[in-house]
């Protein structure tokens, strides 16, 4: 359980330090800059913790998928930037790619103890 709160630990960092990325650039900020370096080493710190009880590729689908997801939503409604249809055409296939990999995931260990 821990693990899982660490991922969203370092999934809510890398979405700050990426938000603080864009906002320095635009606001030429020293402060943004520090902000994003310090959230996006707190993210990898964060993941490579995580992914000591959760499967690499789960926690790296999680943390970049979710990422991007609240990283292009925020940066609509913060920074004005636009969703088209096709960008909401990829998260949903990102969406759907990230619940199937999760399941996958579940699945194969069922497997492992029913068989094992």
């Amino acid at each position: 359980m821990f693990a899982w709160v660490l991922l969203f630990l370092a999934i809510f960092s890398e979405i700050i330090g990426t938000l603080a990325m864009k906002w320095s650039s635009v606001d030429e900020s020293a402060t943004g800059y520090l902000v994003m370096l310090v959230m996006i080493a707190c993210s990898y710190i964060f993941l490579s913790f995580a992914v000591k009880k959760i499967a690499l590729g789960v926690a790296y689908a999680l943390w970049e998928g979710i990422g991007i997801l609240f990283i292009t939503l925020f940066s609509v409604g913060l920074f004005g930037e636009s969703l088209s249809l096709t960008k909401i055409g990829g998260l949903a296939v990102l969406i759907a790619g990230i619940m199937l990999i999760k399941t996958g995931t579940t699945q194969r260990k069922e497997l492992q103890h029913v068989h094992g």
